[in-house]
């Protein structure tokens, strides 16, 4: 049913250029992929919120491309992954991922908060791919297949790198000082 009103919401932006419907698409996506950006930059909520808006832009612009062919959640996802790795890619230029700081301003009134530190630190020991793939999958609840449509890649090698990036997290926490008894 909610895919239905997807493809209801994009087909009246498309043909009659409604915004309001388009307003409901963001309404309803901004918090999920906001988290996903969220968790691939390891906590900078600013980075986030500027890839989510570069997001919605880019759908919004090239929304009469979709095709129906996945979900519509599918396809934004996909858009959001291509701006990720695009930021990526520019940034390597000038420097390396690992070196950026945790943002830590959001989470000051969190109880947990050095548990936080701990999970987005253990987030940067991953690769790229291991983060997406572990973030799609236990944060945002996406199935192999559709991270797969998303990234572009087998579902077999999806089951790869949630496996080495579980293990990777396993042993980073293990390391320092999480014995899985939490």
């Amino acid at each position: 049913m909610s895919q239905l009103n997807d493809i209801s919401l994009v087909a009246q932006v498309v043909v009659f250029k409604n915004t309001r419907a388009f307003d409901q698409l963001v309404q309803k996506y901004q918090s999920p992929v906001r988290r996903f950006f969220l968790h691939l930059t390891c906590g900078d909520s600013e980075l986030s919120d500027d890839l989510a808006q570069d997001t919605f832009i880019k759908a919004y612009t090239n929304l009469a491309s979709f095709r129906n062919l996945s979900s519509f959640s599918t396809w934004l996802y996909r858009i959001a992954y291509n701006i990720f790795y695009d930021y990526i890619r520019s940034r390597k230029e000038m420097a390396d991922l690992d070196t950026r700081e945790v943002d830590t301003a959001n989470y000051t009134e969190q109880a947990n908060i050095g548990q936080t530190m701990d999970v987005y630190q253990s987030l940067k020991s991953l690769k790229e791919v291991e983060r997406t793939c572990i973030t799609l999958f236990y944060m945002e609840d996406v199935s192999i297949d559709k991270i797969a449509g998303i990234m572009g890649i087998p579902a077999g090698t999806v089951k790869s790198h949630l496996s080495r990036g579980k293990e990777k997290l396993a042993t980073y926490l293990t390391r320092n000082g999480y014995d899985g008894n939490r």
